[in-house]
């Protein structure tokens, strides 16, 4: 089988970008033989790996929409793939128009709800854009053979919002190597925290995310002052790469109090530091998998997140995470404090966490599972 993977961008910054790559050996070696565009330049992006995993990458680079439209085209006509694959909203649209133009099957996958309220009063979006993104969205998708959602929720939301017919959407989530996360040792987390110049005693609260409005790092430093309050020595670090947000973050942690806060910027060691943390913190306004808490509840790192759809869909109940109504500090504040407070029972959740990743989230299983996808949208498996 010979897939064409369209997405935005190979940089290491995007939860959709570290799933291809996370995938990508495991499709290669269930016999899928992998082309991989990305419209973006991605200086010191994920180009290596994909090509180790025996992939090949291809660069589209045009500085307009129909340039890479074009080219995009010319590469579907040169490789003649049996399936074309888009990840995120440009690659969507182009990959979708280039692919159904050259006559080839296009599948998408859906990897957040996008266009509901929530992003309608974003800071920073203007709705009439959001309102016209999903327009176009929707016009490319009636063409889509199939869709990939990764959590039920976004499956029902964009049925809806694009208008197609929800048993075209198939379930998949991301999923991640158990080997590769790791799991928390005394020895690692003594190494990460010496690196970082934290005692072994010091209660840490870890974030790791864009400093995007989605993802409510606004409201975990909103309720960082309570957790000092009750707990002086703890410290928040935050992992991730600067965003809209940053500006606003900063002023809320300076207000928090120096030395209090942390900000590490993107880092390529987030499983090692969710390892030496006490607490995972994942604050999110919405999210379509929540791919840093399956990430956690593989590490072994007690979870406090948000309750919205997909991230309760993912963790599976309080039993495995504190939930926390969204946008809520106090709430947020109260769920963090107990989870330092009582550590045995934030090691019952971390215990059930990993065994449920564990069930559902390996990349071995969840390749399985991509791999039968392509097969139903190419109808050699029963729809």
């Amino acid at each position: 089988m010979h897939v064409l993977y369209v997405i935005d961008s190979v940089s290491r910054v995007g939860g959709a970008e570290q799933g291809l790559v996370a995938m990508a050996p495991q499709l290669v070696r269930a016999g899928v033989r992998l082309d991989v565009a990305y419209l973006k330049e991605s200086p010191g992006g994920f180009q290596p790996e994909l090509t180790a995993a025996g992939a090949t990458v291809f660069g589209v680079h045009r500085p307009s929409r129909a340039g890479r439209m074009a080219g995009l085209r010319a590469l579907v006509r040169e490789r003649r793939p049996e399936l074309v694959h888009t990840t995120l909203y440009e690659s969507d649209v182009l990959g979708r128009a280039a692919a159904l133009s050259a006559g080839t099957p296009v599948v998408s996958s859906l990897v957040n709800s996008s266009y509901g309220p929530e992003h309608l009063h974003a800071r920073g979006l203007n709705p009439w854009k959001v309102r016209a993104a999903q327009a176009v969205d929707a016009v490319t998708a009636q063409g889509t053979r199939r869709f990939h959602a990764l959590t039920e929720h976004v499956a029902e939301a964009m049925a809806g919002r694009l208008r197609v017919s929800r048993d075209r959407i198939d379930v998949v989530p991301r999923g991640r190597d158990p080997e590769l996360l790791g799991s928390v040792t005394a020895e690692r987390r003594a190494a990460v925290r010496a690196a970082l110049e934290l005692p072994d005693d010091v209660p840490v609260v870890l974030a790791a995310a864009r400093q995007q409005y989605q993802k409510g790092l606004d409201v975990l430093l909103e309720a960082w002052p309570a957790v000092r309050r009750h707990t002086p020595e703890a410290v928040l670090l935050l992992a991730g790469s600067e965003g809209s947000e940053t500006p606003r973050l900063r002023r809320l942690a300076e207000a928090a109090g120096a030395g209090q806060v942390r900000f590490l910027g993107a880092r390529g060691d987030v499983f090692d530091l969710m390892a030496a943390a006490d607490a995972f913190a994942v604050p999110s306004r919405w999210e379509g998998l929540g791919s840093a808490a399956m990430e956690a509840m593989g590490v072994g790192v007690p979870l406090v997140c948000s309750d919205v759809a997909a991230l309760r869909e993912t963790v599976g109940s309080e039993d495995y995470a504190a939930l926390v109504p969204p946008e809520r500090p106090g709430a947020l504040a109260a769920a963090l404090i107990d989870t330092l407070d009582d550590a045995a029972s934030a090691a019952v959740r971390v215990k059930a966490a990993r065994a449920r990743f564990l069930t559902c989230f390996t990349l071995h299983h969840v390749s399985g599972r991509m791999v039968e996808f392509y097969e139903r949208s190419l109808h050699r498996r029963t729809l």
